[in-house]
């Protein structure tokens, strides 16, 4: 084998790029990469699969002299959205695309397991795959049902995550929270309905779901320091179904996000107790579900990422930036408040933002995001301290 080249790279992206899927339905995606990782097997390569977690992959490589374990996380799911870039290697797969980008991270993930098979590493090296980050808590399901016991828990564990805002091939991170904690909000106002001639006999849903969702702005403005932000953002809203009629219930959507857990909670707490307010007030009944999942703040840890940050703007092949915390969430989070580690951005330089049906990121980062990964990986297996 050769060492990884900007070509190989390119065509693990576009390959994968062309084949998404949504989350626990993995399986083409799962079968590309165990194919490739299993032309790479070495006798000190373990690879495992999961029947409980069928399109999970962790490999496992044995270190020459090991002082710890180290963990390399990439998310393998796609989005529910139809690809609009009209790339000649787009989406295969109707309404399905990589619009996050995770094409790119499996791509990264590929490449240092490509390299450590041709190099066995001083430390142990896990490298895993994860199913389901977009939707169904793919990390949390799989550290909660133990996947990472015995010699396949990692010490600390690294990702990354794509940036379109960032220059190509620029890596960016920060030593604290990177990225915010993030909850579903569901609500449905169950009220009475009635002719809109006659509202005084009607509980009407869509004024009192209306006046709930501007109380809940002031969750961030009157209940959260101010310092530390939040985001409440209602981006779904149904209701009624004629113009002279008031309708028996609404039903909307939308997402609470934290840099803190702490703040979260606060929030969740504050959303409940409004809505039952607003319930008691205008006897109607509010059902109110929030799902933070494994969706906690992505919290690096201190030491290790000061450690990433240092030795990065050392390096003079390696373009570096130091990040600001942003609202985004990411599941790799759960995994952080078990396991210390740090995510870092990449930047793919594109004028589409994550989840756009039009993001199409620049390619020339894929060679110098490997590079500055594996370079980062092998400085940090040379350094004998814990942390």
């Amino acid at each position: 084998m050769s060492e990884m080249n900007f070509e190989t790279l390119q065509t693990f992206r576009r390959e994968l790029h062309q084949i998404p899927e949504t989350a626990l339905e993995e399986f083409k995606t799962h079968d590309y990469l165990l194919t490739k990782l299993k032309s790479w097997q070495q006798d000190y390569m373990t690879i495992k699969t999961v029947e409980a977690l069928p399109t999970a992959i962790l490999v496992y490589f044995q270190g020459t002299n090991p002082v710890r374990t180290i963990g390399y996380r990439t998310d393998i799911d796609a989005l529910p959205i139809q690809e609009a870039t009209g790339l000649d290697f787009a989406s295969q797969h109707p309404g399905k695309m990589h619009a996050c980008g995770h094409d790119v991270h499996m791509t990264m993930a590929l490449g240092l397991a490509q390299y450590f098979s041709q190099h066995q590493p001083k430390d142990n090296l896990i490298i895993f795959f994860q199913p389901a980050e977009e939707a169904e808590s793919g990390g949390k399901v799989a550290y909660d049902m133990g996947l990472f016991e015995g010699k396949w828990r990692p010490d600390e564990f690294y990702g990354i995550h794509d940036q379109p805002n960032l220059p190509a091939g620029t890596l960016s991170t920060l030593a604290g929270t990177l990225f915010a904690g993030t909850a579903e909000l569901k609500v449905d106002v169950i009220g009475t309905g009635g002719h809109a001639a006659y509202p005084h006999l009607a509980k009407d849903p869509i004024v009192i779901a209306a006046e709930l969702i501007i109380q809940l702005q002031t969750v961030v403005s009157r209940s959260v320091d101010p310092i530390a932000g939040g985001v409440v953002s209602v981006g779904v809203i149904n209701g009624g179904f004629a113009n002279n009629v008031i309708p028996d219930q609404v039903h909307f959507e939308g997402t609470v996000r934290s840099m803190t857990r702490t703040g979260l909670e606060t929030m969740l707490t504050r959303i409940k107790k409004i809505a039952e307010g607003l319930a008691i007030a205008n006897e109607v009944t509010i059902n109110v579900s929030l799902e933070s999942g494994s969706y906690l703040p992505v919290e690096n840890d201190p030491i290790l990422a000061t450690q990433v940050i240092n030795f990065m703007q050392k390096q003079s092949d390696i373009n570096f930036e130091l990040a600001q915390p942003a609202m985004t969430g990411e599941d790799f989070g759960y995994l952080l408040q078990h396991i210390p580690g740090v995510m870092l951005w990449l930047g793919v330089n594109d004028s589409h933002p994550l989840h756009s049906a039009q993001l199409t990121i620049d390619e020339s980062a894929l060679l110098p995001g490997y590079n500055a990964l594996k370079s980062f990986l092998l400085w940090r297996m040379a350094t004998s301290e814990e942390k």
